[in-house]
C-alpha cells in the first residue's frame, strides 16, 4: 500500500510505502497528483519517506513505478529518499541521470530538514 499525502497549499506530495508496492499503488498516487501539478503548473516536491524500501508486490508494479517516474518527473522540482533503506543513496545517486528533478537523500528521522530543502532550499 502507498499512503499519499497531499500539502496543496505548498505543491508538496508525500509518499510513505507500507508494504509491497502494486501497479495500483501508482494509479491511485497518479489520480491524486495528476490534479495538484495541472493547477500548480508543476509540483515543488515529493517527499519518499519510509524505514526501509518494501519492494514490488510483482513485476508489473516495478513497471507501474517506472511509467509513473517517467509520466510524472519532468513535472517535479524536487525529490526527497526519506530513508535509512541503502536504496535512497542508490535511487539518488543514478536517478541524477535520468531524472530532471534535483534529488537528495536524508536519514529516516531527517524529515523536517528534508522538508525545508524541497519547499526552500535549504
Amino acid at each position: 500500500m502507498l499512503k499519499v499525502k497531499i500539502d496543496s497549499d505548498h505543491a508538496l506530495v508525500i509518499l510513505e510505502p507500507d508494504g509491497a508496492l502494486t501497479d495500483n499503488d501508482f494509479r491511485l498516487a497518479a489520480q491524486l497528483i495528476d490534479p495538484v501539478i495541472e493547477k500548480n503548473g508543476s509540483l515543488k516536491g515529493l517527499i519518499i519517506h519510509t524505514r526501509s524500501f518494501p519492494g514490488w508486490a510483482s513485476f508489473a508494479a516495478l513497471v507501474s513505478h517506472l511509467r509513473f517516474v517517467r509520466e510524472h518527473h519532468k513535472s517535479i522540482q524536487r525529490i526527497a529518499f526519506v530513508t535509512d533503506s541503502p536504496v535512497g543513496s542508490f535511487a539518488e545517486a543514478i536517478g541524477n541521470h535520468f531524472i530532471n528533478a534535483q534529488l537528495r537523500n536524508f536519514s529516516f528521522d531527517e524529515f523536517s530538514h528534508a522538508r525545508n530543502w524541497v519547499l526552500f532550499g535549504e
